[in-house]
């Protein structure tokens, strides 16, 4: 039934520090940006299975192990947005980068919101793809404890609604913590203005307004004025995110 798709998969490996393979699943139906993509990422050093439709992308995620999906929005048949809402829906907590010449505000939230890991608008540097999915490789799935998220020595408590660092306590308002928790369970990826508004303040993010810049700075000095290392990050033009520092 898949042979079709199966003659499009091609096998490198990359070691990992367990010695395993790193495999990815690229969900492409432009047959040139497929093969780019195959081919560059072989040449980089990782597994690679390509499929150019969403029918096959879809049963691939979710039949087979990948440590990340590259996946197109419009596809001919299933649409990204279906696939990821799927996964997400079926428990599947593989990290999802799309590729879309969509460069909406409103499609970049959708996608996110959906449970994309990241979103990255065509054309784009291959540079910058493979930065993206190392970062989403390092990061891979927050450490969840039950009702407990922790990025290096930060450790919410979801069900007391509290947060600290090493031994210190740190006071929160109900919006510091709910602005800290998205963070956090998207760790290494940057969340747009527009992404952050929506989720914690329920509102259409305003380019007038200051409000998420006071927001970060006010959480930022409570996070990590007095404390090494630094986990809030800015990244200029795009957003906010929370990455503890590469130690490796």
């Amino acid at each position: 039934m898949f042979a079709s798709c199966w003659g499009g998969l091609l096998l490198a490996t990359v070691a990992r520090h367990g010695g395993e393979s790193v495999k990815l699943l690229v969900v492409e139906d432009e047959t040139k940006t497929g093969d780019y993509l195959r081919q560059g990422l072989m040449e980089a050093g990782f597994v690679v299975d390509l499929v150019r439709n969403g029918l096959d992308g879809h049963h691939l995620a979710m039949t087979e192990a990948y440590d990340l999906i590259l996946l197109d929005v419009m596809l001919p048949d299933v649409d990204g947005w279906r696939i990821v809402q799927s996964l997400r829906e079926a428990g599947k907590a593989t990290p999802v980068l799309f590729l879309t010449a969509r460069d909406s505000v409103e499609d970049r939230v959708k996608g996110l919101e959906l449970g994309a890991d990241d979103y990255l608008v065509k054309p784009f540097a291959f540079a910058e793809l493979l930065a993206r999915v190392r970062t989403l490789l390092r990061r891979g799935a927050v450490p969840v404890q039950a009702d407990r998220l922790q990025v290096a020595d930060l450790v919410l408590d979801l069900s007391k609604r509290r947060a600290s660092r090493g031994a210190t306590r740190i006071n929160l308002t109900s919006k510091e913590f709910a602005l800290l928790e998205l963070l956090v369970r998207r760790q290494g990826e940057v969340l747009p203005r527009s992404l952050i508004a929506s989720q914690v303040w329920d509102m259409n993010f305003d380019s007038d307004t200051n409000v998420i810049d006071v927001a970060i700075r006010r959480l930022r000095a409570k996070i990590d004025d007095a404390h090494e290392p630094k986990l809030i990050h800015t990244v200029r033009g795009m957003g906010y995110s929370v990455e503890a520092p590469d130690v490796s």
